[in-house]
């Protein structure tokens, strides 16, 4: 088959693409709000949580690797990353609504209660997330198609995001009446349904089409042996992590930064509506890639995001809503070029792994997860940890040193990471992969 035939078409383009936004709405739950939920709705201690969080992310990078070696030792008649949608869905689902049950037990056991849902939501999230990346290289051999691909994930995924983000707040007041216990349940029963639905529907309609089943079961040990020559794949799983850690104390710290700073928590909804923004970056993505290669794009992305993070502060320090709106926006449609790119790369250095004699899909998909889970996790450390040691107490006005904590979580932190993200995507070796492809091809 030539390289530039084009084997998927609409309707399954556009299931791939909702899988993705199945899975963000819960997973932006997590990010987002779940912090506020423990502190300020469930009644955990803030150290407590970044305690728990730590724990969780340290279980979830060891979980990405078994999920990605499960991947590549999977049998079936419906390949190795598709099974994985039909199989887990509904444990995920079901996990998540238990993540954000109130149960009446006494603080041990609620912590108890915490620890057994979030790590069993942790691991279920990687089992129907890791896939998504996995089965992209499999769908085609066409590299703009997967490009369209995954920015077609992207979009759906960044746009769930915005609703969830937007939407949550709202639709809390309306399934609790004053109680955010039962609004924050009802609200994650809602879109733990639509999840469902969704995962369902990728799994009836997406396909793996290209497999080498020569290479394609490969020992650990030898996909490992790989690892350390696929250089690109290191270097773009250290940018994931840094990019999921900027994110996750950014947006953790959002709903604290209007609810205590600026003394307006209906104020969290509108700031997230501007990180609609994203959508542009992500569909930019097409565009820039025509013209110049997907790292030059990405690291123009940084930049963006970085600009628009210095905005950010020029409104928090001069206390102008519309400045920091404004730099929400610019800073969003960097995050979205950088996130839309994320799954494409990854899915070029499966591809040059390939080139190297193993196809190791799940493995080498693996870092996406990998950076994710590890960059939540030290950032709900970060973020909790701080506000623990500046002496936050829940509900009530806070002191000086916090509401600096929270400032420096919102826009000094993000700010430096975006710095060193930029300088590590400096050394990927892009032409290192095209030549490997090329040379396949």
């Amino acid at each position: 088959m030539k390289a530039t035939t084009w084997a998927t078409r609409w309707p399954e383009r556009i299931s791939y693409g909702l899988s993705d936004a199945a899975d963000n709405l819960i997973f932006q739950m997590m990010t987002t709000y779940l912090l506020f939920f423990y502190t300020d709705v469930y009644g955990l201690a803030p150290s407590d949580a970044a305690i728990l969080f730590m724990v969780a992310r340290v279980a979830d990078v060891a979980e990405s690797f078994i999920i990605g070696v499960m991947i590549d030792h999977t049998h079936s008649r419906f390949g190795k990353s598709r099974p994985f949608f039909l199989w887990y869905s509904l444990p995920y689902v079901i996990f998540a609504v238990l993540t954000f049950v109130t149960p009446s037990f006494s603080y041990s056991g609620k912590l108890a209660w915490a620890y057994v849902t979030y790590l069993g939501l942790g691991f279920l999230y990687t089992a129907v997330n890791l896939p998504i990346t996995s089965i992209l290289p499999t769908m085609s051999q066409n590299s703009r198609e997967l490009t369209l691909l995954g920015v077609i994930r992207q979009f759906f995924g960044s746009s769930i995001q915005i609703v969830v983000a937007v939407f949550t707040l709202p639709l809390v007041a309306l399934f609790g009446h004053g109680n955010q216990q039962q609004g924050f349940l009802g609200t994650i029963l809602l879109f733990g349904v639509i999840s469902l639905l969704l995962i369902i529907n990728t799994f009836v309609h997406v396909r793996e089409r290209f497999a080498n089943p020569e290479i394609a079961h490969q020992p650990v040990k030898a996909v490992l042996s790989m690892l350390r020559h696929n250089q690109p794949w290191i270097v773009i799983s250290i940018v994931i992590f840094l990019y999921w850690l900027a994110i996750a104390i950014k947006n953790q710290t959002t709903i604290y930064y209007f609810k205590y700073t600026v003394g307006n928590i209906n104020l969290v909804p509108l700031a997230n509506g501007f990180t609609l923004a994203s959508l542009l970056g992500v569909l930019l993505i097409l565009r820039l890639t025509d013209i110049r290669s997907k790292k030059t794009t990405m690291l123009q992305g940084i930049l963006v995001a970085l600009v628009g993070q210095l905005v950010i502060a020029i409104g928090v320090y001069t206390k102008t809503m519309p400045i920091l709106f404004g730099g929400v926006f610019v800073n969003s449609i960097g995050n979205g070029i950088m996130i839309g790119l994320v799954s494409i790369m990854i899915a070029d250095t499966i591809r040059y792994g390939v080139s190297l004699g193993i196809q190791a899909e799940g493995i080498l998909a693996s870092t996406d997860d990998f950076g994710v889970n590890l960059g939540l996790g030290l950032g709900g450390l970060i973020t909790a940890g701080l506000f623990h040691l500046s002496g936050y107490v829940a509900n009530h006005p806070q002191n000086a040193e916090t509401l600096s904590m929270i400032n420096l979580n919102y826009v000094w932190l993000p700010l430096v990471i975006y710095g060193f993200m930029y300088l590590i995507l400096k050394l990927y070796d892009e032409d290192r992969i095209l030549k490997a492809i090329q040379g396949r091809n």
